[in-house]
């Protein structure tokens, strides 16, 4: 029986039947672990920063650390995603970055756990692979859902470390491994060999396109994804709709990955809860993305079936607006009942605008995916970065940056509402039928 060598135009997500299926259950698991080792730490910084004594400023750079190489990694991912492929790329930042996450448990100094929280920030470029690697593997009409869940159902890693880090560096201390003040330096080794078990299975058993790898298809001639060997990467820095997404993107996930940083930290100092319990709070947040970013995606494509690009555009902006409100809402609350419910709310209108970004993104420039992906991408850790100064100041509660932010958040909203995306060649029957079909 002759395997389906074309991109899927229907999602079952429970199947696992094809080269396509497996390599979207494959991606999708392995960016949970990315992002399970990238905010290993985050759960863990109560104690971390009663051991090394650090001061709210210092604890802001390291949140900013942990960001900032991202930015840097996303856009160098894209572009080896469009040359390596996908199977390849992921392969190698797993291996390197793996090594960070195991050794950062040696650091005894503020400038040592500041270094090593900067390396690990690099395996946050694992979502514009996995978004890359879905893109190849599903048709126009679906792809926002199936980038939606892989992207969503990564992103609950996030969630899941904050429950379970704790956990972990508690069951080593109660075991009598290791004290509980050097808990946490142990539990990191776990993520790491994760990754390491991730990177053998991704080379192993996925291919780069449905028809089989990138190198393989160029020796038989085949071109599987047209690539332009140069002028891409200038090309999508000059359509001003890779800006506008850029910017949303860092007022959806950029805030996503602060809140995942910062969220044990605040209900600690504001509520006065345990490290578990804040870390299942911070958890619940992170829960969100098992339905609400791929919910954002189903919609996304349901609006541009009807209404397209623009449709698309506007839901997105809407999105953003409601997200700013509920930010502003949890930045309000005076009780942790309060806190947590408006942070679910603020919680699904962020993550839906998450799924509904990258609903937009494969058809901004359809011969540079990985491009544009790896800009809009590294947008998200830029945001987080910049709001990380909020954080940092000393001038500054956590109350008043989380105002700030939900403000921010409102006025990009009303920007992306009213950007016109629709392009200048037109996408025609794209989101219906599954098919590319470019005219002046």
């Amino acid at each position: 029986m002759q395997q389906n060598q074309s991109p899927l135009s229907k999602l079952d997500i429970f199947s696992f039947k094809g080269v396509q299926m497996r390599t979207f259950h494959i991606t999708w698991i392995t960016f949970f672990f990315c992002f399970f080792g990238w905010f290993g730490v985050a759960p863990l910084m109560p104690m971390i920063r009663d051991q090394l004594n650090l001061t709210k400023s210092e604890v802001g750079n390291i949140i900013i650390a942990s960001v900032s190489a991202t930015i840097i990694a996303r856009l160098l991912i894209g572009k080896l995603c469009d040359t390596l492929g996908p199977r390849l790329t992921y392969t190698i930042l797993l291996v390197v970055g793996a090594i960070p996450i195991m050794l950062i448990g040696l650091s005894n100094s503020y400038a040592s756990f500041l270094l090593f929280r900067f390396c690990i920030g690099i395996v946050g470029a694992s979502f514009v692979i996995t978004q890359f690697h879905t893109s190849m593997m599903f048709a126009p009409n679906i792809v926002g859902t199936a980038n939606a869940v892989t992207g969503g159902w990564g992103n609950l890693g996030g969630g899941v470390t904050n429950l379970v880090m704790p956990l972990i560096a508690a069951g080593f201390a109660a075991m009598g491994f290791v004290s509980e003040a050097d808990s946490w330096r142990l539990a990191m080794i776990v993520p790491g060999v994760i990754l390491l078990i991730m990177a053998f299975i991704y080379y192993r058993y996925t291919t780069d396109a449905p028809a089989g790898n990138f190198s393989d298809l160029q020796k038989k001639g085949v071109s599987a994804y047209q690539k332009k060997s140069k002028g891409s990467l200038v090309e999508a820095l000059q359509d001003y709709r890779v800006w506008v997404l850029t910017l949303a993107y860092a007022a959806c996930f950029g805030i996503e990955i602060t809140v995942d940083n910062v969220a044990a930290i605040f209900f600690i100092d504001r509520f006065g809860t345990s490290i578990i319990v804040a870390g299942a709070m911070a958890g619940i947040f992170g829960g969100m993305n098992i339905f609400a970013r791929a919910l954002g995606g189903i919609v996304s494509d349901k609006v541009g079936k009807r209404f397209g690009l623009k449709g698309k555009g506007t839901l997105l902006g809407l999105l953003l607006v409601l997200e700013g409100l509920g930010i502003a809402l949890f930045a309000a609350s005076g009780t942790l009942v309060f806190a947590v419910v408006s942070m679910l709310i603020f919680a699904l209108f962020l993550k839906m605008a998450n799924g509904c970004t990258y609903g937009i993104v494969p058809f901004i420039n359809k011969d540079n995916i990985g491009v544009v992906s790896g800009i809009v991408g590294a947008g998200g850790n830029i945001g987080a970065m910049l709001v990380g100064f909020l954080f940092k100041s000393e001038n500054l509660t956590y109350t008043d940056a989380f105002q700030y932010i939900g403000a921010g958040v409102v006025l990009i909203g009303l920007l992306v509402a009213l950007t016109r995306f629709q392009p200048k060649p037109a996408i025609k029957r794209s989101m219906e039928t599954g098919e590319l079909d470019f005219q002046q």
